[in-house]
């Protein structure tokens, strides 16, 4: 059955840098656009990025624009998140999603993602 899987989340100091993964497993990420989303407690999941299939287009939630970047290597199937700089206000459950449709627009909203993981906790703490 298609799963996704986060993984490299963790504590880190305002500041720091932290690399999240993708892994696609029993499928492969090569044929879809892959969304990372956040939700921290109380408040509602949101949009932080998005990369194209052909991972030539890459979209950011302008919370996080100039600190995060993403990018993906069929090789591994693995599609990674790499957050430069973070914040307090960066401490959230993290979810990888993967949207099948053969379009790519720039909207970061969740309903076109069809394949979720479970999330992985990344905490920026003094």
């Amino acid at each position: 059955q298609a799963q996704l899987v986060e993984s490299g989340g963790g504590l880190v100091h305002p500041g720091e840098s932290l690399r999240l993964s993708c892994s696609g497993s029993g499928f492969s990420l090569d044929h879809h656009a892959i969304g990372w989303f956040r939700q921290a407690p109380g408040k509602e999941r949101e949009g932080v990025s998005k990369i194209s299939a052909s991972g030539g287009f890459t979209n950011y939630a302008d919370s996080v624009k100039g600190r995060f970047i993403t990018w993906r290597d069929s090789n591994k199937n693995t599609v990674t998140l790499h957050m430069n700089n973070l914040k307090p206000e960066d401490t959230a459950v993290y979810f990888c999603a993967a949207d099948p449709n053969i379009y790519y627009d720039e909207s970061l909203a969740e309903g076109a993602f069809k394949y979720w993981g479970q999330g992985t906790q990344v905490t920026v703490s003094s």
